[in-house]
């Protein structure tokens, strides 16, 4: 008897070596460790290269961007300049590698192995080290924006008065 189920379209077979070779052999990508490189090397991007390689566009800015922010201290020790004193506070690579440290390792483990391990053939267990680390994240950024503002009022409101 013939079967009248409608057959599904079978994937192509990867056309060149290093294809196969990635589709048979996928990384397993840790979602501790890329909330452990957000939250420490983030504002160098270096969660991104390992989530995306060296291909990424927004890796490539999370470095150019903290560059322009070791400009901004440079210029900044070398001159009197309000502005550049001000632009110097804002690390906003440093903030944006916080944040996605978050987004990361607040990813359902279910969710981070669909989208980023589908071929990996391991599951994720992230387990207490990522709750520690999440904790860390929310401290340490939270301190770091409330410094920052209280540095921008002194700057703006005493002059740099007080430091």
């Amino acid at each position: 008897m013939r079967s009248i189920a409608p057959s599904l379209p079978l994937e192509e077979p990867p056309t060149n070596f290093f294809d196969a070779y990635m589709a048979r052999n996928a990384p397993h990508k840790n979602k501790t460790l890329a909330t452990l490189l957000a939250f420490l090397f983030g504002s160098l991007g270096a969660h991104r290269f390992y989530l995306h390689g060296k291909k990424d566009f927004w890796a490539w800015i999370y470095l150019a961007a903290f560059s322009l922010y070791c400009c901004f201290v440079f210029l900044a020790s070398s001159t009197d300049s309000l502005v550049f004193s001000i632009l110097t506070l804002l690390p906003l690579a440093t903030y944006a590698g916080f944040i996605e440290a978050l987004v990361i390792g607040l990813t359902p483990d279910e969710k981070w192995d669909a989208t980023r391990n589908p071929s990996s053939g391991r599951q994720s267990d992230s387990g207490w080290p990522l709750a520690v680390l999440l904790v860390l994240t929310v401290g340490v950024g939270a301190v770091a924006v409330i410094a920052t503002l209280a540095r921008v009022f002194d700057l703006l409101y005493t002059g740099g008065a007080y430091g």
